[in-house]
């Protein structure tokens, strides 16, 4: 499964944090495809950390905050699920994380559950519940959709190790990959069948 732009079709995690309640240092947890962060702060919040304003700059359109324009009881956790509400409807397959120490938001947790939208309250970005991708299955998916791409008529098709690993790059160029992730696509490609390496040559299947 992959867009136009042959990213990945993956489950979008958005991240609801309660900064009256939890004050991240900052959002590199997060920062990575597929999360979304909006950040609510109270109106008597003055200030966000130089890290904090930071990270959602460099997220760009991925992250947002809203400020409160009023007080009142439990004001910040109406916003909350307002928007949960609102995005639930946009994306029924999304995982809501809520970054709280509020244990009110745990019936409204439960409820999302029961109408079978992925929900979890962690008090912290790194307790989050899939906050660490698995890089092996990374891989794979990017060795599934870039093997598929493969197979569209006047695909290019490296001839070298080296300069399928450099293809490979820019084909998911958004997500930045390290070395170490491009290797293991290439890799990847040969065990799912798409190609064989050889002392450096590629011969592909597809």
């Amino acid at each position: 499964m992959h867009g136009k732009d042959g990213g990945l079709h993956l489950r979008t995690n958005h991240v609801l944090v309660d900064f009256e309640s939890v004050q991240p240092k900052s959002l590199a947890a997060v920062e990575h495809d597929p999360y979304r962060v909006i950040i609510f702060v109270g109106a008597n919040q003055a200030k966000l950390s130089y890290d904090i304003v930071s990270s959602i700059q460099r997220m760009g359109e991925r992250a947002q905050y809203v400020k409160l324009s009023g007080n009142g009881p439990n004001a910040l956790d109406f916003h909350i699920a307002f928007y949960i509400g609102e995005l639930a409807a946009q994306d029924p397959t999304a995982f809501f994380h809520i970054i709280s120490k509020d244990t009110g938001f745990d019936p409204l947790i439960r409820h999302l559950k029961e109408r079978h939208i992925f929900a979890a309250r962690s008090t912290a970005l790194e307790e989050m519940p899939q906050v660490k991708p698995n890089p092996k299955k990374a891989a794979q998916d990017r060795a599934r959709v870039f093997g598929e791409s493969l197979r569209q008529p006047k695909s290019t098709k490296p001839r070298t190790d080296k300069t399928l690993a450099r293809h490979i790059a820019t084909y998911f160029q958004k997500h930045q990959l390290s070395d170490e992730e491009v290797a293991a696509v290439v890799k990847a490609l040969g065990a799912q069948g798409y190609a064989s390496i050889t002392d450096g040559k590629v011969t592909y299947t597809v």
